[in-house]
């Protein structure tokens, strides 16, 4: 874990892939546990320390994580969240080249609970949400290409799940139609930055995270605007 911003309200942190945000099923020590306890040492604070999870990155993201530290930056960031006052960036390294180089995805997504997975259509089906997100494409290699995706709704799996309707799946993300796993079990999707209103000061934060150590992402941050 590394820590990209903290004072009294809020920390953010740069999660690797494999760590999961919130605990789950699995019992492992989730990332939200090792930023408890982070602060509990760096502060020297007895008994239990508040933390807040504002929102989630799939376990094979890496990227930025924003935390509350108080009940009031949690209400705050919750709020931000759910209006779309938060802009999110993110990462994404493909496995073709997308049709156009930039673009709009409007999808509506459907989540089968059995499979933990979603489903994308071109309209409106029963159950569906609306799935909106920008990309463009940023560079490319000999056999992959690096989108820049902004969110504007925030739908289980949107990115992985829209990106592979559009014909361009993640690299190694073997449920949304890669053709192959990472060696790590990752996924190529980097959530890059963040950008919001400070909840409590108003100041203006705006973070970036450092992508995973591979070879292939480092190829592809060279290209960072």
């Amino acid at each position: 874990m590394k820590v990209l911003y903290e004072d009294n309200h809020v920390i953010i942190v740069s999660k690797s892939s494999g760590e999961i945000v919130q605990g789950d099923k699995t019992g492992d020590t989730p990332l939200s546990e090792t930023v408890k306890q982070y602060i509990a040492e760096r502060y020297n604070k007895p008994g239990n320390v508040f933390l807040g999870v504002v929102h989630r990155l799939d376990r094979p993201v890496s990227g930025v994580v924003l935390f509350a530290r108080t009940s009031k930056a949690l209400s705050r960031l919750s709020e931000m969240f759910r209006t779309r006052a938060v802009r999110k960036t993110y990462w994404a390294i493909v496995t073709a080249r997308p049709a156009s180089e930039e673009g709009t995805l409007t999808h509506w997504l459907t989540r089968d609970e059995k499979t933990n997975k979603a489903r994308a259509y071109d309209r409106e089906v029963p159950g569906s949400k609306k799935a909106v997100l920008d990309y463009r494409l940023i560079a490319s290699s000999e056999r992959y290409w690096l989108l820049e995706v902004e969110l504007h709704t925030g739908r289980h799996h949107q990115i992985r799940c829209q990106l592979s309707k559009m014909g361009c799946p993640i690299k190694g993300d073997l449920k949304y139609g890669a053709a192959r796993s990472n060696p790590d079990g990752s996924i190529s999707l980097h959530a890059r930055r963040l950008q919001f209103e400070h909840p409590v000061s108003k100041l203006p934060i705006d973070i970036t995270a450092r992508v995973p150590e591979d070879k292939l992402w480092q190829f592809f941050e060279k290209f960072d605007s």
